[in-house]
C-alpha cells in the first residue's frame, strides 16, 4: 500500500491555480523530496494532506485513509513539521513536547526527544527565548513524538545553520531507517539532494517531473559531462566521440575534450576514442547538479 496517493488534485484561489491536476504516489518507506520555487503550491499540497484545505477536484489517501473523509485516521499516522509554525512563548521546550505526547496519547520520554533534537540543555527555558533554529528543532521534536509512520516536513531546515541542517538530515535518515516514510518539502536544493530517494518538481501548481535525481538527469538531457585529457587533440577524435549514441555535444575546452552525454554512454565514448587511436591520459565525470536540473524543469524560475 502506498504511503501517499494523490489522485487528480486541483485547487484554485480565485484566478490563481495553486494545484493543477496533480497525480503522485509516494511509496511506503521512501524519502520523497517535494521541490519547487516559493509559491509553487507545495504548502497547499501539504495542507490538503492534513485536510486544512479541501481540493476542488481529486483526493488524497494516506496509508489507504481518505484525508477528507477519514482525516483523523490519516493524521494519526503522521508527524508534521509545518512551515511557519510558531511556538508558545511562555511554554518551555519540555512543555511543548509534553503537550505533543498528551495530544498523541504516546508513551514517549520528553527529555529523550529534546536530547535528540539538541535541546536537552534548554528544556526548561521558555520557548519565546529560543532562536529561530532552536524553535525549528523543537517543532521537529514534537513531530517525532510517537514514532509516526509518515513524517511530513515542510521546509525543515529553515532558519538552521549548516551544522543544524546536517543534524536534521541525520534525524531524517534515522527515522527512515526505523521504517518511517518521509515527505520532505523544500526549495533548498542541496537539502533535498542530500537525503531523498526520489524527487517531485512542482511549478505553478503542476507536477512537471517525478524521478530519482539520476533519472531527472537523463530526462533533462544533462546526464553526464566527460572531461577527457588526450595526449594529442585531433578533430577526428572529436568526430569519433560525437558519433556515439547518447552523445549530445562535443567540444574542446581548456585543452580537453568535453563530452556531454547520457550516463550510460560514458564507457562507449572512451571505447570509441580508443578505437580511433586516441591516447587517453585521464578523464573526469561531472554530473548535472540538482540546481541545474531544477532550472531545466522550471525554466530557471526561482521565486
Amino acid at each position: 500500500m502506498p504511503a501517499i496517493e494523490v489522485d487528480g488534485v486541483s485547487k484554485r484561489y480565485g484566478s490563481v491555480t495553486a494545484l493543477d491536476r496533480v497525480d503522485l504516489t509516494v511509496a511506503e518507506g521512501e524519502i520523497f523530496g517535494f521541490l519547487g520555487p516559493n509559491g509553487a503550491g507545495k504548502s497547499t499540497m501539504i495542507n490538503v494532506f492534513l485536510d486544512f484545505v479541501r481540493p476542488d477536484t481529486g483526493g488524497v489517501t494516506v496509508f489507504g485513509h481518505d484525508c477528507r473523509t477519514e482525516g483523523v485516521a490519516a493524521r494519526e499516522r503522521m508527524g508534521v513539521l509545518p512551515e511557519g509554525y510558531s511556538v508558545y512563548d511562555r511554554l518551555t521546550g519540555r512543555q511543548h513536547v509534553e503537550f505533543a505526547i498528551e495530544s498523541k496519547g504516546a508513551d514517549t520520554e520528553p527529555m529523550a526527544i529534546l536530547d535528540r533534537v539538541g535541546l536537552a540543555g534548554d528544556a526548561d527555558r521558555p520557548a519565546g527565548g529560543y532562536s529561530k533554529g532552536m524553535a525549528q528543532r523543537l517543532i521537529l521534536g514534537m513531530a517525532l513524538v510517537g514514532e509516526p509512520d509518515l513524517l511530513i516536513l515542510d521546509e525543515p531546515t529553515s532558519g538552521l545553520d549548516p551544522n543544524g541542517a546536517r543534524e536534521i538530515r541525520s534525524i531524517i535518515r534515522e527515522e527512515n531507517a526505523r521504517g518511517a516514510t518521509v515527505f520532505f518539502s523544500s526549495h533548498i536544493l542541496e537539502q533535498v539532494e542530500a537525503v531523498c530517494d526520489r524527487v517531485g518538481i512542482l511549478t505553478d501548481g503542476s507536477l512537471v517531473a517525478v524521478d530519482t535525481i539520476d533519472g531527472l538527469r537523463e530526462s533533462a538531457g544533462g546526464g553526464t559531462v566527460l572531461r577527457i585529457s588526450l595526449a594529442a587533440l585531433d578533430e577526428r577524435f572529436r568526430g569519433a566521440a560525437a558519433a556515439v549514441d547518447g552523445v549530445d555535444d562535443v567540444r574542446i575546452e581548456d585543452g580537453e575534450l568535453v563530452v556531454a552525454c547520457a550516463d550510460a554512454a560514458k564507457m562507449d565514448v572512451l571505447f570509441a576514442l580508443d578505437r580511433a587511436g586516441a591516447d587517453v591520459l585521464d578523464f573526469a565525470t561531472e554530473e548535472a547538479s540538482l540546481e541545474e536540473l531544477f532550472a531545466a524543469y522550471t525554466g530557471g524560475e526561482r521565486r
